[in-house]
């Protein structure tokens, strides 16, 4: 089949074609996000040819001329190694239409994989929001205290449970057990359920917040809600509305703290508590594969305890 890979509606047809297969197979929105950006990638790199292209031109060669756009393009291997396997998926999806006869992109050698170092929040800055929350929870009144014990609730999912900004879009009050341990338990849209233990003073912010959040006449059944200073817009709350709630922390009171650097800070906390590999690993939400070699090498500089947590919301009361 020659298709001009220049011809936009045509090349992007296939794309639209894949990506909504993807939202069928129950892929968040955020996951497809990613997957059309990295797209938008190779399209600009098809963009740069002069010549006519069409999938008849899909080869070896031009897979690895890609190759050299993306090491050209960017420093990082993981983002160099992701735009790779969205485009061997992409040709997968080509391949079992019929489209493709086979997939040349499996014959380019990926990047490798490499872990991050750690960069959990610093104690003093997981403090200080903390005792911002609960002071702002204590001045205020209506809608803006109810946000302001929403917040507590993601700050204590984060920090207490290591949850993911993409755990709590669409947690529903439903996953959060109150009972001897308060835990929260994730559906992973790959594998079956999980619970993950929170701190005990969850159980009295949960309390607060959902008699605060029934008197609103709160009649859906998510946990998190979008609002602007004068009502709630909406059940669930975006990742990107929830990494404004901390970019607006960071602002008003100058701390580098972000959801990623305070979940690490929770991930190094269980570590210190002494958990199992295999128990924070189901925690954090990863495959048993995942090495925490990277956060063990770092133990001995970020030291965390979660007293704390329970000693200034007894200050604040």
């Amino acid at each position: 089949m020659e298709i001009d890979l220049k011809d936009e509606p045509v090349f992007r047809n296939h794309q639209l074609g894949f990506l909504e297969g993807l939202k069928d197979l129950g892929r968040s929105f955020n996951t497809i996000k990613n997957y059309r950006t990295d797209l938008e990638c190779f399209n600009k790199f098809i963009q740069s040819f002069r010549d006519s292209i069409t999938l008849g031109d899909f080869n070896i060669p031009l897979v690895e001329e890609y190759g050299d756009f993306l090491h050209k393009k960017y420093s990082s291997d993981n983002s160099k190694r992701r735009r790779v396997q969205t485009l061997r998926m992409f040709c997968d999806y080509l391949t079992a239409k019929g489209i493709l006869s086979n997939n040349p992109v499996r014959k380019l050698r990926p990047s490798p994989k490499f872990q991050d170092i750690p960069r959990p929040a610093p104690l003093i800055d997981i403090k200080t929001l903390w005792v911002h929350l609960l002071k702002e929870d204590k001045a205020s009144k209506g809608l803006q205290q109810l946000i302001h014990k929403r917040n507590q609730i993601i700050f204590l999912l984060i920090f207490g449970g290591g949850l993911k900004v993409s755990d709590l879009e669409s947690l529903k009050t439903a996953n959060i057990i109150i009972d001897e341990k308060p835990r929260v338990i994730i559906n992973h849209p790959k594998r079956d359920p999980y619970s993950v233990p929170l701190p005990q003073i969850f159980r009295v912010v949960f309390n607060s917040y959902l008699e605060s959040l029934n008197s609103f006449g709160w009649g859906q059944d998510y946990l998190l809600f979008n609002a602007n200073p004068y009502k709630i817009l909406s059940g669930g709350i975006s990742p990107r509305g929830l990494e404004k709630v901390f970019e607006e922390a960071r602002n008003k009171l100058l701390i580098g703290l972000t959801p990623k650097s305070l979940r690490q800070a929770c991930i190094f906390s269980w570590l210190h508590q002494g958990h199992t590999d295999g128990l924070i690993k189901e925690w954090m939400g990863v495959a048993p594969s995942y090495g925490l070699r990277s956060y063990k090498d770092f133990m001995d500089k970020h030291y965390y305890k979660d007293e704390f947590l329970v000693e200034l919301f007894q200050q604040q009361s």
